[in-house]
């Protein structure tokens, strides 16, 4: 029996205290996010190294969206060890900097619980409890627009390659490669990398990982792109449909869970007509009981539902198949350790850590009441009438943020996964964002009633 070594606590700071050497790093940027998802980052010395392994790196918390209000503004950064890495856009004679993804902790050590980095954690936890490791494979597609003469993001496209075109149509390959090169650095292992089906559409996938390694790689993966497009003169951006009549940009979630006692995948059974375990089918049927509940993270936008509509490849109908890439859950052919769910509402906008955690808390639910999954759909479900959907009991998902958000505050699936702080917070910025966007007069309005009427 092959024995893993675990590396130590000291021998990892000692390795990064090499390579910090050997790199010449003199800047370090303690990394996390907000309930947005959204990157921030403390830049310390290379110098202050202990300060920053022990936990003693504060940042005022009243200042970033979601987290404490100022008469509780003090907060710490915990780095994780084992997501240090050197920028190496960063690089030159003598010179880098690196980066620490981060957990937040309150002064008294305990954990925040508004940090999304740890209401995944939480989410892990309670696998675990239940003798599960989660495993994730997010694929992130974006669009690459050329800047105006003041660094501005346009909507000029600057290809016009389709699905899996090569140069000369598709104008981002360079891009691409650039950035492929930039993740492999940072030690990412790149499975694909391609020309998405609209123009100016990308995707680059990169190997799966445990859940909150997923979402650490998620976030990483968003600002190299958008560091290394930038490089390029061109504006990269995850937001779902930038583009009106052309396909959006998903987030597809691949998932799976691993027996730990058992040391195997728990979808798997070689036994079941599609390779599916019992755990699998309770986990499918989780899924599509909550997915109403939870769509509001992981489609956290007023444009995210402009996505979500027929006719641009974007599941908009409540089902499952094991291989109907027009339902909203679809099980990849791989069997064996490979088995997996792939939910392909989720987009790019959403926070990584809300989004797989919602994810596996509604598959956990599905386990842990023992349901029943519905019949798989394997006819093409966008060509089927509304008619014919509602005879076949297959449900839309909400149309809108306001109908995701009423749902998602009627359920108990986000309450229970992010906790009573990063729940309410996520309400009322949602809330208060569908209310700018009710409020506003659009361009579309404008030309369609002032001369009218």
């Amino acid at each position: 029996m092959t024995t893993v070594s675990v590396p130590t606590r000291e021998s990892q700071i000692e390795e990064i205290r090499a390579t910090i050497e050997t790199k010449h790093v003199e800047l370090l940027h303690m990394q996390f996010v907000d309930i947005e998802g959204t990157l921030k980052h403390v830049t310390i010395t290379s110098e202050q190294l202990d300060q920053a392994v022990n936990g003693q790196v504060m940042f005022d918390g009243s200042s970033i969206t979601g987290f404490t209000p100022i008469n509780q503004s003090d907060l710490y950064l915990t780095p994780d060890l084992s997501t240090f890495a050197v920028l190496p856009w960063t690089e030159e004679e003598g010179y880098s900097e690196a980066r620490f993804l981060c957990s937040v902790k309150k002064p008294d050590g305990s954990d925040f619980l508004g940090d999304p980095r740890n209401v995944l954690k939480e989410t892990v936890k309670r696998a675990e409890e239940k003798g599960y490791s989660i495993n994730v494979g997010p694929e992130l597609e974006f669009f690459l627009f050329e800047t105006d003469d003041a660094g501005q993001p346009t909507l000029k496209t600057q290809d016009v390659g389709g699905y899996f075109e090569p140069s000369p149509k598709d104008n981002g390959e360079k891009v691409r490669l650039a950035i492929y090169k930039v993740l492999k650095e940072m030690g990412f292992t790149i499975e694909a990398s391609h020309h998405e089906v609209a123009i100016g559409q990308h995707e680059i996938n990169f190997k799966y990982a445990d859940a909150l390694g997923a979402a650490d790689a998620a976030t990483t993966y968003k600002w190299v792109v958008k560091t290394v497009a930038g490089q390029h003169g061109l504006h990269a951006t995850f937001m779902p449909k930038p583009l009106a009549g052309a396909n959006g940009s998903g987030m597809h979630t691949n998932i799976s869970l691993f027996d730990i006692e058992k040391q195997e995948n728990a979808f798997y059974d070689d036994t079941d007509e599609l390779g599916l375990s019992e755990t699998a089918y309770q986990f499918i049927a989780g899924l599509i009981d909550n997915v109403k509940d939870f769509v509001a993270v992981t489609n956290p936008l007023v444009n995210s539902y402009k996505r979500l509509v027929p006719g641009y490849e974007a599941p908009c109908y409540i089902a499952w198949s094991a291989s109907n890439r027009s339902a909203l859950i679809r099980i990849p052919a791989t069997r064996g350790a490979g088995t997996r769910v792939e939910i392909r509402c989720p987009d790019p906008s959403a926070n990584p850590y809300f989004a797989f955690a919602v994810v596996a808390s509604a598959g956990l639910d599905g386990i842990e009441r023992e349901l029943t999954a519905p019949p798989a759909v394997n006819d093409d479900i966008f060509s089927m009438t509304r008619k014919e959907c509602f005879e076949r009991g297959i449900s839309n998902l909400p149309t809108n943020l306001e109908s995701a958000l009423d749902h998602f505050e009627a359920g108990t699936i986000g309450r229970n996964t992010l906790g009573e702080h990063a729940y309410s917070e996520y309400i009322e910025l949602k809330r208060g964002e569908w209310d700018d966007f009710r409020t506003t007069v659009s361009d579309w309005e404008v030309a369609a009633y002032q001369a009218k009427f």
